[in-house]
């Protein structure tokens, strides 16, 4: 078991290796060998005992946990985003094969789309025939070279199924850049756009315009404000943090939804706690009959897949066919008011998370002797009192971290929200922030949206919500501690 563990340890630093140095990142690579090393010296030995059951976790947790967290981190101090992914000399690149156009007189070739890969995702070639020698060079994304020993030319069928990626495709050349004119020909452009050291700038060769590089933005701006699509990853600082407050934009739906995702949590937690009290102490009787049976179908819900039933639910609430509004007679839009959408949210994410409560309620409840209750009963108090002045403080000593841990969960409950009302409903004018967001939703909207991803800003927002949630945490755990010293 030791020779395949290690056997694999080292297979998977070895497919590690190569990107790193593919990357040249040395220092990647200097952190997985002395890491692998490490791994294998703890496991070659007989000392150590206690790090070999710790050393496996950690590297996990580091890896699933703590390098997310600080990449994100990072991200969040930059302008990363859809325009900004990569360094100024590839928004040059990129600025310049865009502006490619075929003028009179352009060489042109027959075409070929070949890849070294898979025909449905491997690296575009362009294998170019001079029609005048019959001479054929392979072009990439860094110029014209020798065709490759071994390639594969596409089929129709395979070059018809990555057309935008050939026409969005094209080979650098000194004056400008080969693009194709469909599937069979090619034609050497120039370039309209070009770059000017001398003055840090694209200037149009046409028109004469000129955008200057801008490093605070990391876009090359025209003189009236114009910026060009096509821009670099910078350092923002605290700007994407400062957008929040100071964008009008942003400030007033972002406030506006975090508001809503604290009330969606904290009623989320209440109202499944509530319910699932109820059923535990309703079952908890000695004299309720057919407990077993009552418990079983309780906890259907959390036995069942949770996004299945979201979408079942988003049914049921539907306006024309929907079994709520025909069962009791309504004609409620309930995904296309603000109220209804996120009181069906809360109602649904209930009907989910209740059986969670009621499952730790029952034991819960379970571990306090009845003598305390019979003892209360003796002296007199009432059944709510005994509750009120025994029970309940002895089970939010057990469950209160369960409830912060509830609430941590509905702060970020992506489904509950997405695969029912998806953010809406949404106002006339801004398609963005939906009714139901919550900050997470918000997040991935800006991330993946339809609108252009914006990585940093979103990278932004999410170290506020694990702030929130964090501080919040760390409140409620404080407060629980003070309650086991009270009832200890």
């Amino acid at each position: 078991m030791k020779v395949v563990s290690l056997g694999l340890a080292a297979a998977i630093a070895i497919w590690a290796a190569f990107p790193l140095v593919e990357a040249r990142s040395w220092a990647g690579l200097a952190i997985l060998v002395a890491t692998t090393a490490g791994v294998f010296y703890l496991y070659l030995t007989r000392r150590h005992i206690p790090a070999k059951y710790l050393v496996p976790g950690t590297l996990l947790l580091i890896a699933f946990q703590v390098f997310p967290v600080l990449y994100t981190a990072s991200t969040a101090f930059t302008n990363f985003g859809d325009g900004h992914r990569g360094s100024k000399a590839d928004a040059i690149a990129a600025i310049q094969t865009a502006s490619v156009t075929q003028v009179p007189g352009s060489p042109e070739y027959a075409l070929k789309v070949a890849t070294t890969g898979d025909p449905a995702t491997g690296p575009l070639i362009f294998l170019l025939t001079d029609p005048a020698t019959g001479a054929v060079r392979a072009g990439d994304a860094s110029g014209l070279r020798e065709p490759p020993a071994r390639y594969t030319v596409l089929t129709i069928g395979q070059a018809s199924a990555r057309s935008q990626e050939i026409t969005a495709f094209a080979v650098p050349t000194s004056g400008g850049a080969i693009r194709s004119s469909g599937l069979s020909r090619a034609y050497e452009g120039k370039a309209l756009h070009g770059y000017d050291e001398g003055c840090d700038c694209i200037s149009d060769r046409e028109t004469g315009k000129t955008w200057v590089a801008d490093a605070t933005t990391g876009s090359f701006v025209a003189g009236d404000g114009e910026r060009l699509a096509q821009g670099w990853k910078v350092d923002v600082g605290f700007r994407n943090f400062t957008r929040m407050v100071t964008d009008g934009t942003i400030s007033g739906p972002f406030l506006r939804t975090l508001a809503w995702n604290v009330t969606f949590a904290v009623g989320s937690v209440a109202a499944t706690f509530v319910l699932g009290l109820a059923c535990a102490l309703a079952l908890h009787s000695p004299r309720m009959r057919g407990r077993s049976l009552y418990r079983v179908l309780l906890i259907l819900p959390y036995a069942m897949p949770s996004f299945a039933m979201l979408l079942v639910w988003r049914d049921l609430f539907n306006t024309d066919f929907g079994l709520v509004n025909r069962m009791f007679g309504l004609d409620v839009d309930w995904f296309g008011e603000v109220w209804s959408a996120r009181l069906a949210v809360i109602l649904v994410q209930m009907w989910l998370g209740f059986p969670y409560m009621f499952l730790v309620a029952t034991g819960a409840l379970q571990a306090i002797p009845r003598e305390l209750t019979e003892a209360s009963s003796v002296d007199g108090a009432r059944p709510w009192q005994a509750f009120r002045r025994i029970t309940l403080p002895l089970l939010l000593v057990a469950l209160t971290p369960l409830l912060i841990s509830s609430f941590a969960y509905n702060f970020n409950n992506f489904n509950a929200v997405y695969l029912t009302t998806e953010g809406g409903p949404f106002p006339a004018d801004n398609p963005t922030v939906g009714a139901t967001d919550l900050l997470i939703t918000y997040t991935f909207r800006l991330a993946f949206g339809a609108a252009g991803a914006q990585y940093g800003f979103a990278a932004a927002v999410s170290l506020l919500i694990f702030a929130i949630v964090a501080l919040i945490s760390a409140v409620s755990f404080r407060r629980t501690r003070r309650q086991e010293e009270v009832y200890s």
